[in-house]
């Protein structure tokens, strides 16, 4: 039975494929996106974080921890993150919550048994299994023993994908899935490198892959104000599904995403800066227009709410 480090497992999500859906997120990814609002899923260890507004300066945390690691600041306690060695007994400690941990090991079978309890919900609402992440097929053995799990209880499965790993991660769980939401961020490679820490080249074959295997597909675009969202990008990525739906019976449409702040408080807990800075973020009404654009040239575009 496979392994490996969980951050969440949040129940009743209707943003994350079809119907009301349960979401795993596994730790990992190949990816430094800068508007990333899951800094916690990076890396796959288990982080240590403190929010401060939970913060009681009940000194717990400071009483239990063997490196002297928590040390004063401004009528709080604070991580000093050079000497912590991860014991997490200030995390155990704390009774408020203000030092929390982002991921548990979890077996498959174990986060199986804890989305089947929603069964009910899927069966209503057409909904199911969402793995996401990080990018959840660096732990590509792990979900497929999960979607198989779920295959054998009829459980409608999931993933969502950056698209950067090696094709063979994409094979072992291609007639377990079924639906992949799958990230066409930016469509020049350059660019893509620029504000992802790497190029799209892997990204786009694989892309390409699914949709001649005739996965079921709907490709997704986080939308960054000055970034992603001008003529010339949405050009070239209507080009680019419309030659992938020339030969399938289904077409692939389109998500737009509009950027939100809502991982800073994330990065603030984890010690980070956050690297978009003071960018405001969109309102779905914001977005609209790029999508009209979308489907002016031939796109199924919706915008995600």
């Amino acid at each position: 039975m496979l392994s490996t480090i969980v951050s969440n497992i949040q129940s009743y999500s209707i943003h994350d494929g079809p119907g009301i859906r349960t979401v795993v997120f596994l730790k990992g990814c190949p990816l430094r996106c800068r508007w990333c609002a899951n800094p916690e899923n990076l890396r796959n260890e288990i982080l240590l974080g403190f929010i401060q507004k939970l913060c009681v300066n009940c000194l717990r945390c400071a009483k239990v921890c063997p490196a002297d690691a928590i040390v004063p600041g401004e009528d709080v306690y604070r991580i000093d993150r050079e000497r912590c060695t991860g014991c997490f007994a200030c995390a155990e400690a704390c009774f408020p919550g203000a030092m929390t941990l982002y991921g548990q090991e979890m077996s498959a079978e174990e986060v199986f048994r804890k989305v089947a309890r929603d069964r009910i919900f899927y069966d209503e609402s057409g909904g199911g299994i969402t793995v996401s992440g990080g990018e959840p097929l660096t732990q590509a053995d792990f979900a497929a023993e999960l979607f198989a799990m779920c295959r054998a209880e009829g459980l409608n499965t999931c993933i969502e994908t950056c698209g950067h790993v090696d094709r063979s991660r994409f094979e072992r769980v291609l007639d377990l899935t079924d639906l992949f939401l799958f990230d066409l961020k930016i469509m020049d490679p350059e660019k893509h490198r620029e504000w992802t820490g790497a190029d799209n080249a892997l990204i786009l074959k694989n892309a390409a892959y699914l949709a001649e295997a005739g996965a079921r597909i709907c490709f997704r675009k986080p939308l960054i104000p000055g970034i992603n969202d001008g003529p010339e990008e949405t050009a070239l990525t209507a080009e680019f599904i419309r030659t992938l739906n020339a030969s399938r019976t289904e077409p692939i449409g389109l998500e737009l995403m509009p950027y939100h702040r809502i991982g800073t408080v994330k990065y603030e807990a984890l010690g980070l800066n956050y690297p978009m800075g003071e960018l405001p973020p969109l309102k779905p009404a914001d977005a609209e227009p790029v999508a009209e654009a979308y489907r002016k040239l031939d796109i199924d575009c919706r915008v995600s709410q």
